[in-house]
């Protein structure tokens, strides 16, 4: 009795034709399900290289909790406060550009009607927040 020349051999094989299309179903499902996620959801101004690139011109506006308002360490009463940031802004030609720093108990109204009187003039406002890793 030989039981090495057996013809009952199974030879054990997967067919793989059938995962091929599965792959190729899984990537296109999830090609178009990541282009429908919106990776934009905090829309921000990236900084734009130039080969004459210039400082943007920055204009301080401070709100001290005292509801008074600042042009650098020039104190302005808000009614004057369009005319006199006008022509600071207008001296160059590159992006005018308005920081606003306030007190934490300045009102959000008085945050934004300085954005409205930057809008007006045609400058872009940042708001000036404490550093995260400091305490205090």
């Amino acid at each position: 009795m030989d039981l090495r020349n057996r013809k009952l051999k199974r030879h054990v094989e997967m067919n793989s034709g059938a995962l091929n299309d599965i792959l190729f179903i899984l990537l296109l499902f999830f090609l178009i399900v990541s282009t429908l996620a919106n990776p934009n959801v905090i829309k921000l101004t990236l900084p734009k290289a130039k080969s004459n690139t210039k400082s943007k011109q920055t204009v301080v506006v401070s709100i001290n909790d005292k509801r008074e308002f600042f042009i650098g360490t020039n104190k302005v009463p808000f009614e004057s406060l369009k005319e006199k940031l006008a022509p600071v802004l207008s001296k160059e030609n590159v992006d005018p550009t308005i920081v606003i720093n306030a007190e934490k108990s300045v009102p959000v109204e008085d945050i934004v009607r300085i954005m409205e009187l930057a809008r007006e003039i045609g400058a872009k406002v940042v708001l000036a927040t404490a550093n995260p890793q400091s305490k205090g």
